[in-house]
């Protein structure tokens, strides 16, 4: 397939704001890629390319060759071309990465320029999430939506559920199962203002579980065999020893669980997120200079040979009870009236954690989805924002980047909405760090601004929200302030203009 077939895709996926047509214009590439190409082809028109890291950012595409006056590449060579990129390493890669990066874009048109660099920062914009994109698979090989996001969550990955089903079809989709060692896109929670209006989503009586301020993790054991990945599905085994040991006392040889890892100070309340990070993303060199990490369990997805995705949380309660000890379960109680899902979230930030997440007993796990069987309490608004662009600071702030511009996704457009600026909230240390971080993703500056490349997701507070007609989105937030970086989340995973626009209430 010639690449100029999925740059056209791309300008008139951008173009349309109708789900069906995209799904259809995303339908119509995939029925003319064949097997040797469909993983690559489902990659890029979800934004992403197929190699996770090629070492290549956005200082080797600032200054780029001549656009080719005609367009000759495919779709192959493109992928060859990247992971080639990808291999490079040690004395003398840096030299022959640039050179790579000049060679693929120097045969690329001015619309393929742009579309590979979109690629590559992942920041096409074209409104086309993956969701949408399994939408389009469904449609172009007439099999239900439904199979391809089971199969997709399961195998961990869109571009090998379509791999899956180029080769069989709808058969091949439903052969796909959870594997113990292969990591489950997790459950998400939805988000509610206050206890009572979660209990009205997920219904009485409920589960409530302390929301806990740590790392996600699944722990898979096979074995003597555990491997345990973040949210985003990254291993991080040889960096938490701790959870690997837990994993391995227990009475069982095959089991999957889902929970959360912290930190807890002397006096039982949890620690800083931040002393968390440092652990799981900086490795086990840390684990001197941090206290022992704890893993709290809240789920359980598979257990010796019985997968319990599809079973109530009823029930996979019962199999957690039997298998683990108290001390490993999150702190949790069952509610029957709001009153006292109300007093459990008062409980839970009294004791230092960040909120409640209530869950509706009858509901099956919903890999992969942000469901609202799973509703999450926090005692003030806050957002997971994308920082856009910063200000150079004045005063004391002389020579740090500042003030953040803000933004919620877009997931119609495909865009971002800035929401506001802030400056508040940051420390020196904060300062400094952000600063050096902005300006390795600068694209362009004007005498006072840094404009950067929207991978960075910080979490916002606010005291709530104002109607604005100076931002597009209609709306702004009021008296923001900066509470963390959060360097376990995706841009794609920002919070989007709907969420934020749900607090607002009546202005909207």
């Amino acid at each position: 397939m010639q690449l100029n077939r999925l740059t056209s895709t791309w300008t008139a996926l951008s173009a349309t704001r109708s789900r069906l047509a995209k799904r259809d214009l995303i339908a119509a590439v995939l029925r003319d890629a064949d097997a040797a190409e469909v993983e690559t082809v489902v990659s890029y028109l979800s934004g992403s390319l197929r190699q996770r890291r090629t070492g290549v950012g956005w200082r080797l595409l600032q200054q780029l060759p001549p656009a080719a006056p005609e367009a000759a590449l495919t779709v192959a060579e493109v992928d060859e071309a990247f992971a080639a990129l990808a291999e490079l390493s040690g004395p003398g890669s840096s030299g022959l990465r640039a050179a790579g990066v000049q060679a693929l874009f120097a045969r690329a048109t001015a619309d393929e320029q742009a579309f590979l660099r979109g690629l590559v920062l992942g920041d096409l914009r074209q409104g086309a999430l993956e969701s949408q994109v399994q939408e389009g698979l469904a449609a172009a090989y007439g099999v239900p939506v439904a199979a391809v996001r089971r199969a997709a969550m399961l195998s961990s990955s869109t571009p090998a559920a379509a791999v899956a089903l180029q080769a069989g079809g709808l058969a091949a989709l439903q052969q796909i199962g959870l594997r113990v060692g292969v990591g489950v896109q997790p459950m998400l929670a939805a988000s509610a203002s206050d206890p009572a209006a979660a209990a009205e989503r997920t219904g009485l009586p409920a589960l409530v579980d302390a929301k806990l301020d740590g790392v996600r993790v699944q722990v898979h054991r096979d074995g003597d065999q555990v491997r345990v990945f973040t949210r985003s599905l990254d291993d991080i085994t040889d960096r938490l020893p701790e959870v690997v040991g837990v994993a391995r006392s227990l009475a069982t040889d095959r089991v999957v669980l889902d929970g959360e890892v912290l930190a807890l100070r002397p006096d039982g309340a949890p620690e800083a997120f931040q002393v968390v990070a440092s652990r799981t993303m900086s490795g086990a060199d840390e684990a001197a200079a941090t206290p022992p990490l704890r893993v709290f369990v809240f789920d359980l997805l598979h257990i010796d040979g019985r997968d319990l995705l599809d079973e109530p949380l009823t029930a996979r309660l019962t199999a957690m009870e039997q298998l683990l000890p108290v001390e490993l379960l999150v702190p949790r109680r069952r509610c029957d009236t709001t009153e006292e899902v109300a007093s459990a979230f008062a409980d839970a930030v009294g004791r230092g954690f960040e909120g409640i997440v209530v869950k509706n007993l009858d509901a099956p796990y919903a890999a992969g989805r942000r469901d609202a069987a799973w509703v999450k309490v926090k005692p003030r608004h806050t957002f997971d924002l994308v920082v856009t662009a910063a200000e150079w600071g004045h005063g004391r702030r002389q020579g740090w980047l500042s003030n953040l511009h803000l933004a919620a996704r877009d997931p119609t457009g495909g865009g971002l909405v800035m929401l506001g600026k802030t400056f508040k909230g940051l420390t020196d240390e904060l300062l400094g760090w952000q600063t050096e971080q902005l300006l390795r993703r600068e694209v362009r500056r004007t005498a006072g601004t840094v404009y950067v490349e929207p991978s960075l997701v910080v979490e916002i507070a606010c005291d709530g929200l104002q109607a604005s007609t100076r931002y597009p989105g209609g709306v702004a937030l009021r008296f923001a302030r900066v509470l963390r970086y959060r360097g376990d989340k995706a841009a794609e995973e920002a919070d989007t203009i709907e969420t934020v626009r749900a607090l607002a209430g009546p202005l909207f």
